[in-house]
């Protein structure tokens, strides 16, 4: 396995960790609705605290999903969507290989079909 294939997988295994919260979830589809925000406005709908939003944040930030920037005395959050391109890439091509392998067993189960059985000439 090349390191770029190494990297790659281990970054879909941290995307796929962190998404695999619901809370986290739950703030990425907030983030990329606002486009940016602060733990704070962030943490408004939610029934959890501020400081449990930026450990949730801080999860989806060592994944790659979001980025931090310091605006005064705010940190503001925005989606980084290249980790989430590379997992979805992943998923499309793990999607086609077994695509691959029903068509193949399909295949073999129509010839099986037409082929005459045993005794019939």
């Amino acid at each position: 396995m090349t390191d770029e294939h190494l990297a790659a997988g281990q970054a879909v295994d941290s995307v796929l960790a962190a998404l695999a919260d619901p809370t986290r979830r739950q703030l990425l589809e907030l983030l990329a609705a606002r486009g940016e925000a602060t733990a704070t406005t962030l943490a408004e709908p939610l029934p959890i605290s501020r400081q449990a939003v930026v450990r949730h944040l801080g999860v989806l930030d060592a994944a790659g999903l979001v980025q931090g920037s310091r605006a005064g005395r705010e940190v503001r959050y925005t989606v980084r969507p290249a980790a989430l391109d590379v997992t979805a890439r992943w998923m499309s091509a793990l999607a086609a290989d077994w695509d691959r392998r029903l068509a193949h067993i399909k295949r073999i189960a129509e010839a099986a079909e037409r082929a005459p059985g045993p005794g019939h000439d």
